[in-house]
């Protein structure tokens, strides 16, 4: 039998990541701080809040399952970002992460710029008036449609990544007659500790051009080549959720190697680099991330010993957190349905969302916490699965987790940091309504993207 099989049987999801929890916390009606968001407490009467409001209140006003975004923790981590990085660097929120127009107005407003990777987003951008010089354009297959309205609208910068599509935004702009500012995407060959679907620097993967063999100075010619481009510089993105800054160390190594290679052969030196984003967040109280100006310095130190190593000045540095300051911000409540105890592996606690809402533990095998929130509880620790609704057996929302004994239906259970990805990856399978994005600030609630409706199921749905 291969290693990678097990039969079926009553223990057929008796199958624990190598990082599954040995043992329970001290505290389960504790909330670390480095998971939650920064104005979230559990109360007095044993109720948690956030901004001010006992998520009981907030559950009668909006419904569950929702997502319940911290408008104070996003607004001080933008400007953590901003302070950490100055004037001499660009900030750009990714905003693939999370976007809405009130978002990008919160990025406005605090001085970040806004990376898009979509006709959406850039609608959604511009609809909330983020003036298009801030705005960074990727994808790696834009249309020919996508691209003319991207240079129409006058965006900041378009990151090439391929040769077709170097030739595809130097003939749109030729044709409209302006001089696209363009960086050129490369591979660096970085394997980031990551998972496989997220790791972005290696060659065999659908992003960027590859430094090796030579493509990436090819690509570099023929930028060049083109008067309706102006080559302003190299983006290289290695991957998410990384921890460790060794990646990003020798990505910029190769892509200094590149801006030496290009000065040697043209005479230039390209004024900019990219280095993306990717940055970890605490998903569970085992994760430690890096502080923004930790982030700052570690990279500033980098390309600085870098270029004057290779003799160039040191080019003005990008960055594009998005999980790094969406993701801590928020958490999806939901109400506890149905709780299954199996006797001796753990129980299964069903909740009214799941896949639908939070994808990423299906597909990336992802990690979350997970805290009853709508009161106190000294009960026993049990060994849970959180699963969704859903008719998957993959539906899982929290793969183990320890919850009270005592817990029941109508109990609220909320799992933090799902501001990234959660909702904009969200689906509609099995018909499920995706839920709402719910601002809270100072005592106040909002919603900024509202819950979906049967009809608008149906207005799709032309019969």
């Amino acid at each position: 039998m291969s290693r990678s099989a097990h039969p079926a049987g009553p223990r057929h999801g008796d199958v624990l990541p190598e990082s599954h929890y040995t043992a329970p916390p001290a505290d389960l009606n504790a909330l670390d701080e480095k998971v939650w968001s920064r104005t979230v407490r559990r109360n007095d009467d044993g109720v948690v809040s956030v901004g001010g409001l006992e998520v009981t209140r907030l559950a009668e006003e909006f419904g569950t399952p929702a997502y319940f975004l911290d408008e104070t923790d996003f607004r001080a981590r933008c400007r953590a970002w901003a302070h950490a990085f100055g004037t001499d660097a660009d900030v750009f929120y990714a905003g693939k992460a999370f976007l809405s127009k009130a978002v990008v107005r919160w990025l406005k407003e605090e001085g970040l710029n806004l990376d898009v990777c979509s006709a959406g987003e850039l609608t959604t951008a511009l609809a909330a008036e983020m003036p298009a010089e801030r705005i960074a354009y990727h994808g790696n297959n834009k249309s020919v449609a996508e691209i003319r309205r991207a240079i129409e609208a006058g965006v900041g910068r378009i990151v090439l990544d391929s040769f077709q599509e170097i030739a595809r935004v130097a003939h749109v702009a030729a044709e409209l007659g302006r001089r696209q500012r363009v960086q050129i995407r490369v591979t660096v060959g970085v394997e980031a500790h990551t998972h496989e679907f997220i790791a972005t620097a290696h060659e065999d993967q659908k992003f960027g051009i590859a430094v090796a063999g030579g493509q990436a100075a090819e690509a570099v010619r023929r930028a060049l080549g083109h008067e309706s481009l102006e080559l302003i510089g190299i983006h290289s993105h290695i991957g998410s959720q990384i921890f460790d800054m060794a990646g990003f160390e020798v990505s910029a190594r190769r892509v200094v190697q590149l801006l030496a290679a290009v000065r040697d052969e043209h005479g230039v030196e390209l004024p900019e680099i990219d280095l993306g984003g990717g940055l970890g967040i605490a998903y569970t109280p085992e994760d430690d991330p890096r502080e923004p100006h930790e982030i700052a310095k570690a990279l500033g130190e980098i390309v600085t010993r870098e270029c004057e190593s290779a003799g160039l000045r040191t080019p003005r540095i990008s960055v594009e957190p998005g999980r790094a300051i969406v993701g801590p911000t928020a958490f999806t409540l939901y109400e506890v349905g149905t709780v299954k105890p199996l006797e001796g592996l753990r129980t299964y606690v069903s909740v009214d969302g799941g896949m639908s809402d939070n994808i990423r533990t299906a597909l990336y095998d992802a990690e979350y916490s997970v805290a009853l929130v709508s009161r106190r509880s000294d009960a026993e620790p049990m060994l849970s699965r959180v699963v969704g609704k859903h008719c998957e057996s993959g539906d899982i929302v929290v793969r183990d987790a320890f919850l009270p004994a005592d817990l029941a239906p109508g109990d609220l259970i909320a799992v933090p940091a799902t501001g990234a990805y959660c909702r904009s990856m969200a689906s509609n399978y099995n018909h499920a309504l995706r839920p709402p994005v719910v601002a809270v600030r100072d005592g106040e609630a909002r919603v900024i993207v509202r819950r979906e409706t049967e009809e608008d199921l149906l207005r799709l749905d032309l019969g």
